[in-house]
C-alpha cells in the first residue's frame, strides 16, 4: 500500500512521494506533506522556471534559485510563472 499525505499544494488525501527530494530539512518537509502528483506539478513547473529564466543548474545561484520557488510553491503563496511566460497555443 502507498503511503498516504496530506498534500499541500492539493489539499487532499493523495499517495505520497517515493523518495526525499533532498537530503536536508526541505527535503524532508517536502517528502512528508507533498504527493506524487503535486511533485510532478513541480517539475512541469520548474521546467518553464528554467527555460524562461536560462537557468544553468550547475550554478549554486540556479539550484539556490529553484529551491526558493520550490518552498513558495508549496508552502508559500505560491511561485509565480515568469513575467514574459506564454503558455504555448493549443493545436
Amino acid at each position: 500500500m502507498a503511503r498516504m499525505v496530506k498534500c499541500v499544494k492539493l489539499s487532499k488525501e493523495l499517495p505520497g512521494m517515493k523518495w526525499k527530494p533532498f537530503e536536508d530539512e526541505l527535503g524532508q518537509r517536502v517528502f512528508d506533506n507533498v504527493s506524487d502528483e503535486g511533485w510532478r506539478m513541480w517539475l512541469e513547473h520548474s521546467k518553464i522556471l528554467i527555460n524562461e529564466y536560462r537557468l544553468d543548474l550547475m550554478s549554486a545561484k540556479a539550484q539556490s534559485t529553484l529551491r526558493e520557488q520550490m518552498e513558495q510553491y508549496f508552502f508559500g503563496e505560491g511561485a509565480a510563472l515568469p513575467p514574459e511566460f506564454v503558455a504555448p497555443k493549443a493545436k
